[in-house]
């Protein structure tokens, strides 16, 4: 039987699928907020056409038809790989050790032992990006599609009530990344977040 210390020192292995979504994950959410910094620069979200604008060195595309060709290329991607990584943590039951339980808001109240809540709001913050990033497909899916999918518009009030939904969704994704990625490290360092990118 292995001792305590070589559990503790043994490198975190993540699977192979896990390496693919995450890598494709991130290479299609950065071309796809690039690419729709391009769209909000066209007609700003806040203050019209003469709001506050981004520097265009952040934007992707050159201009507005290009923006919204890398945007929508990049959504179907960033959509069928989070697609079939459903299926795939479904189909092997990694949702029983990736997402928060029951046990996990019980140890957030409960527990004196520090690492076991920061491994609870680590599984928590990975949790919660789950429904950001549907909502970000969802409102999407409105502003790509109004007319056909016309009750999305309708569902969030209006079309800038949407577009201000889909827009205050990066940020939000980008903070709890990072809260998802630091809590990862006080976890299991930075061995563990290496592990979801590189292979040992």
């Amino acid at each position: 039987m292995r001792s305590l210390n070589e559990k503790t020192n043994q490198k975190p292995n993540q699977a192979l699928p896990a390496k693919i979504f995450h890598w494709v994950s991130l290479i299609s959410l950065f071309l796809m907020m690039t690419s729709g910094l391009q769209i909000y620069n066209a007609n700003p979200v806040f203050g019209g056409r003469g709001g506050i604008h981004i520097p265009a060195i952040f934007g992707l595309g050159g201009w507005l038809a290009g923006g919204r060709h890398w945007h929508f290329a990049m959504m179907w991607l960033f959509a069928l790989n989070l697609l079939w990584y459903g299926v795939y943590v479904l189909w092997t039951r990694r949702w029983r050790h990736r997402y928060a339980s029951g046990k996990d808001l019980k140890a957030l109240v409960v527990s004196q032992n520090e690492k076991r809540k920061n491994y609870a709001w680590h599984r928590l913050a990975y949790t919660l990006l789950i429904p950001l990033l549907l909502l970000s497909i969802f409102t999407g899916l409105g502003m790509y599609k109004p007319a056909q999918f016309y009750w999305i518009v309708d569902s969030f009030g209006g079309w800038e009530a949407l577009r201000i939904t889909h827009f205050m969704a990066i940020p939000i994704t980008l903070i709890l990344a990072g809260i998802h990625s630091q809590l990862g490290r006080k976890v299991g360092g930075d061995r563990l977040t290496d592990s979801m990118f590189w292979t040992d």
